[in-house]
């Protein structure tokens, strides 16, 4: 079997018609005497030559073409899908939002441009707002799909129980066991993620799937995972036109031309990860039809020490810099006393969940000032902090979000203070 999982992306060629006045846009200009038919003619070959730039590999090109589309005909769905997806292998992600929420308010019911939307929010940090469109869009985005992007979402455990229903179903396929094995990666049940992943792949190729996730569950910022999955590199976005936004009050005829875009540079794909399908014409993917992970080059950053720190080398010097104090270090603010938690993951057991507070307590300090919570969930541990404010949960797991951690807020659900943070009984010796 192939271990490239990923679904094959599509576009609807729905199209719903509209006019405008003439315009001069993307270089191609549009007379105003032309009829309907001749409108629709055009925006059809630049929708065509987007596509063709996709497949090409050159999404600053397609989203010229494709932005003179919706121009054309802003009332048509399926251009303002195109835009969509050229904007998402551009690495823009906030034009990509925008496109996306005017698709679905042409066409309320698309559950792959739902998808993409919850994606592009994703990349922004808006995960949150992410989940809560997921869910309210259960019907119309694949479970397979949904768990995935909820994971990423920061809600690992909670895709793993999703997930878990659709592999268990009896048309459950390879992408499905994939996806549903990254989640658990993401929530750190690794062996249970590695033994899933040998279902579809031979020995040595599931060793190295793992390895490659878990540099795909460290992301440093808010774009990574999904900008890897996609295996495009994210850019300074200047957004959508305003002009073709869907209820736009500027004239389209006042733009001369496309914006000029920022095009990313090419990297060479390293490898591969079982993805959430992201819709866009079957004719821009790359020749294999999968979607890869791109890692950039891992970089260690070292403040510079000032130059009179060179002074510090005589014995004197180093007598005198014994005796200096540490910098003392910001105390955070005494979270409000509440019912909400801040869910950091789920483990095998409570010994690794103790590891995964100690990595978090180091990247994250302000945690190391609150009590470990837990509880046991069917087969795994449960690691929190809280009894907070929906507030400070809130900012609490933003911050943790910040340093490159994984977390959500949720109510109280049984959790109890962490066993390795519960005081030593003492015990009074014999006489």
């Amino acid at each position: 079997m192939n271990k490239r999982t990923i679904a094959s992306l599509s576009l609807s060629a729905l199209m719903l018609g509209g006019t405008i006045a003439g315009v001069t846009y993307g270089g191609i200009a549009v007379a105003s005497s032309r009829s309907d038919a001749a409108i629709a003619k055009a925006a059809a070959g630049n929708a065509a030559k987007a596509s063709k730039a996709l497949a090409k590999g050159d999404p600053a090109k397609a989203i010229g073409f494709a932005e003179a589309a919706v121009a054309l005909m802003p009332q048509d769905a399926s251009y303002r899908t195109l835009l969509g997806a050229a904007y998402l292998k551009a690495g823009r992600f906030t034009s990509a939002h925008a496109a996306y929420a005017d698709v679905l308010q042409l066409s309320p019911g698309n559950g792959k441009a739902t998808l993409n939307l919850a994606l592009a929010m994703i990349a922004e940090g808006q995960w949150d707002e992410a989940r809560k469109l997921l869910d309210a869009n259960a019907a119309t985005v694949p479970a397979s799909d949904r768990g995935l992007a909820i994971a990423l979402a920061g809600d690992p455990v909670g895709a793993v129980e999703l997930l878990t229903v659709a592999a268990r179903s009896p048309d459950a396929d390879a992408k499905t066991r994939q996806n549903l094995a990254l989640a658990l990666a993401l929530a750190g049940r690794w062996a249970e993620s590695r033994q899933l992943v040998g279902v579809d792949m031979a020995p040595l190729e599931a060793d190295a799937r793992i390895v490659q996730w878990a540099a795909f569950a460290k992301p440093v910022g808010a774009a990574d995972q999904v900008s890897a999955l996609l295996g495009v590199v994210p850019v300074k976005d200047p957004g959508q036109p305003v002009a073709l936004a869907l209820n736009a009050t500027v004239p389209v005829s006042a733009m001369a031309a496309a914006e000029e875009t920022v095009e990313p540079t090419p990297v060479e794909p390293a490898v591969e990860v079982a993805a959430v399908e992201a819709e866009a014409p079957a004719v821009a993917m790359p020749s294999d039809g999968t979607p890869r992970i791109v890692f950039g080059e891992r970089r260690e950053i070292v403040q510079a020490l000032p130059a009179s720190s060179t002074a510090l080398t005589s014995g004197a010097s180093k007598t005198r810099l014994a005796a200096v104090q540490p910098a003392a270090q910001p105390v955070a603010a005494t979270p409000a006393k509440g019912n909400w938690f801040v869910q950091l993951g789920a483990y095998d057991n409570a010994g690794v969940a103790k590891d995964a507070w100690d990595r978090a307590t180091r990247r994250y300090p302000a945690l190391a000032q609150q009590a470990p919570t837990g509880m046991a969930f069917k087969s795994f541990y449960r690691l929190s902090v809280g009894g907070f404010s929906r507030a400070s949960a809130d900012t609490m797991c933003r911050g943790y979000r910040a340093k490159g951690g994984a977390c959500f807020v949720r109510t109280s659900a049984g959790d109890q203070m962490a066993q390795w943070a519960k005081p030593a009984k003492t015990q009074m010796a014999a006489r």
